[in-house]
């Protein structure tokens, strides 16, 4: 993948900058090292896990927030953040993202957040170009083409807009994540993967990237009884001799709250 889109802006301020306020959920430069802040408060948070899945990169922020990032990012690939009593959050990285200083401010989990699925997971069937978006950061094994994932829904979420978070994508070979360079390849493209609530499509994902922000219908929940999320991945729209699914990784499914 060339390039990454997100719903949120992330900032990167030239090396001269003294000082700028963290993103909510991304990230900015403040010149004085890596660091994981309250995103509300800007208070630094210590022991919050930062991982980098597909690298097996794993280290914790220091008493004042701080983390060294030893590992070396080449093309694409998603770094998680994971604290206890915050929103999982997610950014993809490249080398020219790593190479400022960051601050990952991060938000207090909600009342009614559920979160669905912390860990990486790799849809499709293990069979990608080079071309393919972020292809080369692959290290997972495909469970498959689609991922179904069960959690309970209280009634008080009805007062509510819910929303499914997919904190990053990688990996969609969509018509027009090719016209956005998302990828290098030049004779096919993959449909885009869908989103099911309770049996429903609510959602097609037609690009790459992070902080992606799903309504969920509200007259599709079930109050207090299991609800269901399922992602199916894409299909090859060029292969006729076998369905050639397409490869994606994501990470950090939550159900977010929101006042109406």
């Amino acid at each position: 993948m060339k390039k990454f889109l997100s719903v949120l802006t992330l900032l990167i301020i030239g090396s001269s900058a003294a000082l700028s306020a963290p993103l909510t959920g991304g990230v900015s430069e403040i010149g004085h090292g890596n660091k994981v802040v309250d995103a509300k408060t800007n208070a630094p948070i210590e022991g919050a896990l930062i991982t980098i899945p597909q690298l097996g990169y794993r280290t914790k922020s220091d008493m004042n927030g701080a983390f060294a990032l030893n590992a070396t990012v080449n093309g694409e690939t998603i770094m998680s953040v994971q604290k206890e009593g915050y929103r999982p959050f997610s950014i993809t990285i490249d080398k020219n993202v790593i190479a400022h200083p960051m601050v990952l401010g991060i938000q207090k989990s909600g009342t009614f957040d559920v979160v669905i699925d912390d860990d990486m997971v790799h849809l499709g069937d293990n069979t990608y170009s080079k071309e393919s978006a972020n292809s080369g950061e692959f290290q997972l094994k495909a469970v498959g083409p689609s991922y179904t994932k069960q959690f309970k829904m209280t009634a008080n979420t009805l007062s509510y807009n819910n929303y499914l978070i997919i904190g990053s994508i990688i990996g969609i070979d969509t018509e027009m994540a090719r016209k956005m360079k998302q990828n290098t390849i030049t004779t096919s493209y993959s449909s885009p993967p869908e989103v099911f609530f309770n049996g429903r499509k609510i959602a097609e994902i037609k690009l790459n990237g992070d902080n992606q922000k799903i309504k969920l219908p509200k007259a599709l929940i079930r109050p207090d009884d299991i609800n269901e999320i399922t992602i199916q991945t894409g299909i090859n729209q060029f292969q006729k001799a076998r369905v050639d699914y397409d490869d994606i990784e994501l990470m950090n499914l939550t159900i977010q709250t929101e006042e109406m």
